[in-house]
């Protein structure tokens, strides 16, 4: 089994008690964004499995699409993240 140098560390342990690795994360190929991997990387970087830098080089973001994922996250839990619920929960 060959494993891969990767810069920073390849588990981390969140608040729950649960752990994310690197495998968990979605595939850089990723195109369709659902919650759930929207919530995968908001974790990854807020925790330092990987780098804000990291996150939007490997899935192709920008700035301003992590920013809003993050803050919608924060004020309002994963379920912000979700395509239906966007104007329910968009900043006025």
């Amino acid at each position: 089994m060959y494993i891969r140098k990767v810069d920073g560390p390849r588990v981390v342990k969140l608040p729950d008690g649960s752990m994310l690795t690197r495998a968990d994360l979605p595939s850089p190929e990723t195109r369709r964004w659902v919650a759930s991997r929207k919530a995968l990387v908001v974790k990854a970087v807020k925790h330092g499995l990987i780098s804000e830098s990291e996150a939007l080089n490997s899935y192709g973001l920008s700035d301003e699409e992590l920013t809003s994922w993050e803050q919608a996250v924060e004020a309002h839990g994963e379920v912000a993240l979700k395509a239906t619920s966007v104007q329910k929960y968009r900043h006025s």
